[in-house]
């Protein structure tokens, strides 16, 4: 059995030790144990106790120095991809792109912003049908911020001297979508075999022009027609990429109409588990060393507080407006999930807009959501200090966010990638660890990292 306590201090237990730790019969051997591993203290201010608030300060502090900002110039896009979130607006429609004022006025709100670091990330439709916004906003951030980084989520459809000339600025990164083999990748987003063979050569393009540490990739993975891990491992491998980030088909937005199975986890979470198993053998097998990025960042949230660069998973992770997603429209909602539940109607979760500014009441109404530490369910997980929560996805599927927790997609989703996560930390396969110390930057797996009690 997996313990662990609010902080996120960890290790194994036989069936054994959780009967006299619940019956209240520990022996002297298990205190020791206890205490040496900072999970008791005997008095109040010595160093177990110490250590035991530093680590739950760090697993609750969200630095709050920096912003990430999405921003939608345009909602139009070239492509008409099965599982579109969004509802994406044909290129020659009109209305569905910044005009002067709105760009002005989201300049304003930059500028507004207490901190000064940033990531802007721009999305759509696509957003280099615009690329006109896209260097008015950087050039505008280079000037404002102290630090400042910005990627570009985009087809890769169209590539042009002033496209290229834009990415190849260093602060730039490129996130597209490669959804695996050449036919699959046309069935999922292209439509036609040319339009794939032109992203595959401008993400070749890219790929020169920037290197590989400045694109990535990941593929969207429609559960009815599923590619072979081996083919989609392969395919990723083709292009040089060293990391894949997995994700399902998202059911908070249009795609839920064509994708209905996207709405459950079972099939999910067995295809998950497999795909992770074919890598860590195809790494061990090949001696290279490709990623799945979530799980491996999930595995970081488990070994080391602080480790919050992926909002998904941050907790508390309380709207404030430093994260916000800036739309078509000049709305703006607390994250991406949310504007996709405006956009087919479902529920209004905007929480401003960039001409009026943020709306603090609608901020702190749905504030307390965003939290899981004091969740009836989750103060029971051995997780809790390592997960989150969303009730944008819960509001999504269900129509309210106070299910059970054990009954939500979030919590199915990530009971499943930390039971995987615990599982292969403490295997003892030599092809895991070959991975796992790959993936967290080991020379060796310590046995620290892998703490038990019988």
């Amino acid at each position: 059995m997996f313990m662990a306590d609010d902080s996120g201090s960890y290790f194994m237990a036989d069936r054994a030790f959780v009967d006299r730790y619940a019956r209240d019969e520990l022996n002297r051997f298990d205190t020791d144990f206890l205490v040496e591993m900072g999970q008791a203290f005997r008095h109040v201010g010595e160093l177990p106790h110490t250590a035991f608030l530093t680590r739950w300060a760090q697993r609750q502090h969200v630095g709050g120095g920096s912003a990430y900002v999405i921003l939608i110039p345009t909602l139009r896009c070239d492509l008409k991809c099965s599982y579109c979130q969004v509802s994406r607006a044909p290129v020659a429609a009109k209305g569905f792109d910044w005009d002067d004022e709105t760009l002005a006025q989201v300049l304003t709100f930059l500028d507004a912003l207490p901190v000064d670091e940033i990531q802007i990330e721009f999305q759509g439709g696509e957003p280099l049908l615009r690329l006109d916004h896209l260097k008015t906003v950087t050039e505008f951030a280079r000037r404002r911020f102290q630090r400042v980084r910005f990627v570009v989520c985009t087809n890769l459809q169209t590539l042009d001297a002033d496209i290229l000339a834009f990415l190849a600025n260093e602060d730039v990164l490129i996130s597209t979508s490669l959804d695996g083999p050449h036919q699959l990748h046309t069935r999922n987003r292209t439509g036609t075999a040319e339009l794939t063979q032109a992203f595959h050569r401008n993400l070749a393009q890219a790929l020169d022009l920037i290197g590989p540490s400045r694109v990535s990739a990941l593929p969207t993975i429609d559960m009815e027609c599923p590619p072979k891990p081996e083919d989609l491992i392969a395919a990723y491998e083709d292009f040089g990429f060293t990391s894949l980030y997995l994700r399902p088909v998202n059911y908070q937005g249009f795609a839920r109409k064509s994708h209905p199975s996207a709405r459950t986890s079972q099939s999910w979470t067995a295809y998950y588990r497999n795909f992770v198993y074919t890598l860590i053998s195809h790494n061990a097998r090949t001696g290279r060393t490709m990623e799945e990025f979530y799980l491996a960042h999930c595995l970081r949230r488990i070994l080391a507080p602080g480790a919050d660069s992926h909002t998904d998973l941050r907790n508390p992770n309380i709207p404030t407006g430093t994260n916000a997603v800036i739309d078509f429209d000049g709305q703006i909602y607390p994250s991406d999930e949310a504007r996709m539940l405006a956009r087919i109607r479902q529920v209004d979760l905007s929480v401003g807009d960039v001409a009026n500014g943020l709306d603090h009441e609608k901020l702190a109404l749905i504030a307390p959501s965003h939290i899981n530490n004091f969740d009836p369910d989750c103060i029971h997980c051995p997780y809790q200090p390592f997960c989150g929560t969303d009730p944008i996805d819960d509001l999504s599927r269900n129509g309210r966010i106070d299910i059970p927790r054990h009954e939500s997609w979030f919590c199915q989703r990530h009971l499943a990638v930390f039971d995987l996560a615990v599982e292969l930390l403490y295997s003892e396969d030599p092809a895991v660890d070959f991975s796992l110390c790959h993936w967290l930057g080991l020379e060796t797996l310590p046995d620290a990292l892998r703490p038990a009690i019988s």
